[in-house]
């Protein structure tokens, strides 16, 4: 499948779960004929068990309902959630169902790593938001400053059509290489497209990162972002290690007299990750790339605004998951509005709950960091081609359907 830019699109930024819940529950209640929703994470504490009631009762009201979760991000759902879910009708689809091992899920790598809804094919969205607590701001410890977006417009269709391609490839390859008993009756993508209906005047198109086809398409909207940059480019990402084109162009940028802005991670789920990224700040800050890590928090959005009029959100973060093996979905757009909206939101984060680093700071140490960034970089390079050879991770999409259509 190949998106084009839509025109005549309307687009609602969504903070934090705060803002995106709500939002998300209340179109759930209004479907009358179709819900599709992929996620990463469904937990089963009281943002994943509302989502389950609202499932629950547009399935029961006759809406055709598909749910697609990540065997990995989701797999610890109990198995009373899950058939619930089923007996109310909801088709319930695992990307990647596997079984844990020495009481652990080893099927951390190719995840789907998307977080679409479109409901009825006119309303969609799209980011980086996951469905459990900790996506409110005052969750705790564990909470995450994240961003979402409610689409509607023609570029609803597309993200629709991207929906609909993963559970017919899916089920396609299921019944061709490795037969279970799944019930999967979507129609072809294209059927029952959304009118191209003009509901803004926002353009916007969906890129998406697969393992056949699209492998490189979210990490090739960064690298022209960088590239035709006149006057500012802000990244805020959770995980940053990208490839070195992209680390390339950004030093470019920076040259030419463009302000590169890094929001990162001060405080990770994922120490490791924030580590890499870490590596990489000599080499960024020499090319005078300001860098905040922002500390209030955890800190999970994947954002990005260009100049006064490009802006992306999404579930991509730049780094060898991300670019290289996850399932993973992104709206480009251009809006000055829009643009102007997310940059201002950045900033604020930027000054009021960031430490700005330095180069000094970064140079402590660098004499025995100097070898093992060089050794991580090109390791990590080549990681997704090394993982690519094991037979338990080859390119095919494998994807489980539990539940029974509705009549």
């Amino acid at each position: 499948m190949k998106n084009n830019w839509r025109d005549g699109n309307d687009l609602t930024l969504l903070i934090n779960g705060e803002e995106f819940y709500p939002r998300v529950f209340e179109s759930l209640r209004s479907a009358q004929t179709e819900i599709l929703l992929e996620t990463f994470i469904i937990k089963d504490d009281q943002i994943g068990q509302t989502l389950q009631r609202e499932l629950i009762a547009a399935a029961q009201r006759g809406v055709k309902v598909d749910i697609t979760i990540d065997g990995y991000g989701s797999g610890d759902l109990s198995e009373g959630f899950t058939a619930a879910l089923m007996a109310a009708g909801v088709r319930l689809h695992i990307f990647n169902p596997q079984p844990k091992r020495w009481g652990v899920h080893l099927n951390v790598f190719r995840r789907l790593h998307r977080k679409l809804i479109v409901i009825d094919q006119k309303l969609a969205f799209i980011g980086g938001i996951n469905f459990c607590f900790d996506h409110i701001s005052n969750s705790g410890p564990d909470a995450k400053q994240d961003y979402a977006v409610a689409v509607q417009g023609p570029v609803v269709a597309d993200i629709h059509q991207t929906c609909m391609l993963l559970l017919v490839t899916a089920a396609g390859y299921n019944e061709k290489n490795n037969p279970i008993q799944h019930t999967t009756t979507t129609e072809s993508p294209a059927a029952g497209s959304v009118r191209a209906i003009a509901a803004g005047s926002v353009r916007a198109i969906v890129v998406q990162r697969d393992n056949a086809q699209h492998r490189r398409d979210i990490e090739r909207q960064y690298l022209l972002a960088a590239r035709t940059a006149q006057k500012r480019l802000v990244i805020a990402n959770a995980y940053f290690f990208p490839g070195y084109r992209l680390l390339r162009e950004l030093r470019r940028a920076a040259r030419r007299k463009v302000e590169v802005i890094l929001i990162l991670q001060g405080q990770s789920d994922v120490p490791l990750a924030c580590a890499l990224s870490r590596l990489l700040y000599n080499y960024l800050l020499r090319a005078d790339i300001t860098i905040y890590e922002y500390c209030k928090r955890q800190f999970h959005g994947k954002v990005a605004v260009m100049d006064e009029h490009w802006a992306t959100i999404g579930s991509s973060n730049l780094d060898p998951l991300s670019l290289s093996l996850n399932l993973e979905a992104n709206l480009v757009i251009e809006d000055e509005a829009f643009n102007q909206q997310l940059y201002q939101n950045l900033i604020t984060l930027a000054e009021h709950s960031c430490e700005k680093l330095t180069l000094k700071n970064t140079l402590r140490g660098l004499w025995w960091r100097a070898p093992l960034i060089f050794l991580s970089f090109h390791f990590l390079r080549k990681f997704p081609t090394i993982l690519g050879w094991l037979p338990g991770h080859a390119h095919h999409l494998q994807l489980a359907t539990r539940a029974e259509p509705n009549p």
